[in-house]
């Protein structure tokens, strides 16, 4: 069940990140042109750019969470015995869950909502800057979603454990080259 909605979510993340992404582009792009073709230069895509950076970067954390792409120091954790990887997996699950719940989905909101009742817009586009910021509790839900569904999987054991050991990577199947490929290099 959580491989099916886990699958969803990732076509759905993967493709607002890729327009969103694609608009940061064209902006970029418009901006140069306008820049130093024109010689004009816009006064809003500065600003588009910057807005669409901060929707980039805190649904592609999402994306990269569910995919076990982050960033981690697993040194000491990959050697570790099997089981204690896994239950300190599942304990990374749920603080990185406790967090994003409490900071980016609880404050996420208490900011959105502040921000909107200070009516505060932004120079150039004059959209309200709380608009802006609701990619923060929403990234923070697929980040505690993605914990969660994480969390499951290694109770289940359903899931392969992310941290790879020395002995692991040692064990993997070699490249082969063929034979005629390395006399000809010997050769030459």
């Amino acid at each position: 069940m959580f491989g099916v909605i886990k699958k969803y979510l990732d076509r759905l993340l993967e493709s607002l990140v890729i327009l969103v992404m694609g608009i940061l582009v064209l902006d970029v792009l418009w901006q140069v042109f306008s820049r130093l073709i024109i010689k004009n230069p816009s006064k809003w895509t500065e600003e588009l750019a910057v807005f669409m950076l901060i929707w980039v970067s805190l649904l592609g954390a999402a994306i990269a969470l569910g995919r076990g792409a982050h960033l981690g120091i697993d040194y000491f954790v990959s050697k570790l015995p099997a089981k204690i990887k896994t239950v300190t997996e599942m304990t990374v699950f749920l603080l990185v869950a406790l967090f994003s719940l409490f900071v980016m989905i609880i404050g996420g909101i208490d900011l959105v909502m502040s921000t909107l009742q200070l009516n505060q817009t932004s120079p150039a586009l004059n959209v309200k800057i709380g608009i802006v910021y609701i990619a923060v509790p929403v990234s923070g839900f697929f980040i505690v979603l993605y914990s969660v569904i994480a969390l499951f999987e290694r109770i289940t054991g359903k899931s392969k454990t992310t941290i790879s050991s020395p002995a692991d990577i040692a064990n993997e199947p070699e490249i082969i080259i063929p034979e005629n490929l390395t006399t000809e290099r010997n050769a030459q």
